[in-house]
């Protein structure tokens, strides 16, 4: 998972992508300022096997789910819930626990193939835009021409 932090962001302006049970975990994690070693100790199991749920790579079981919520001091429902709401509503509540201003609750949340696509329409974005700077430099050049054109007709000629 990538992170943005923007300055100065109004958190109506926040956007989430439909983050999946595992980076819910890991950003609720991070919320707290825990490493996943203080996460697996507090849960009590070994680091490699929490690593395997916040990563994605092991299915997680419904028990094993509320104890995480638990710890961490969400609802399993908010883990579960697809509207990503849930996350900013625990990264607000969570005090200092973010930091520097909240911080967390003003990040754009993006896994590595959406930061891709962002990246591919920025391009794209900006390809047009060059060509959009070239054609209206082309036009410029055309209307000076056109001026100086019609400042000779309209000049007095000397005789």
């Amino acid at each position: 998972m990538w992170c943005y932090s923007p300055k100065n962001v109004d958190l109506s302006q926040i956007l989430v992508y439909f983050m999946q049970i595992h980076e819910k975990l890991k950003t609720m994690r991070l919320c707290k300022h825990w490493t996943q070693e203080d996460m697996a100790e507090k849960l009590g199991w070994a680091l490699n096997t929490y690593a395997k749920i916040e990563r994605g790579d092991s299915d997680i079981k419904l028990d094993k789910l509320k104890h995480i919520a638990e710890v961490i001091g969400a609802d399993v429902a908010d883990l579960l819930d697809t509207n990503d709401k849930a996350i900013f509503n625990f990264a607000e509540n969570c005090g200092q626990g973010c930091g520097q201003g909240n911080l967390l609750a003003h990040t754009i949340l993006l896994s590595e193939a959406q930061c891709a696509h962002e990246l591919e329409k920025a391009h794209l974005i900006i390809d047009n835009k060059d060509k959009e700077i070239t054609w209206l430099n082309k036009e410029v050049e055309r209307l000076q021409e056109i001026i100086a054109l019609l400042k000779q007709r309209d000049s007095p000629v000397e005789r």
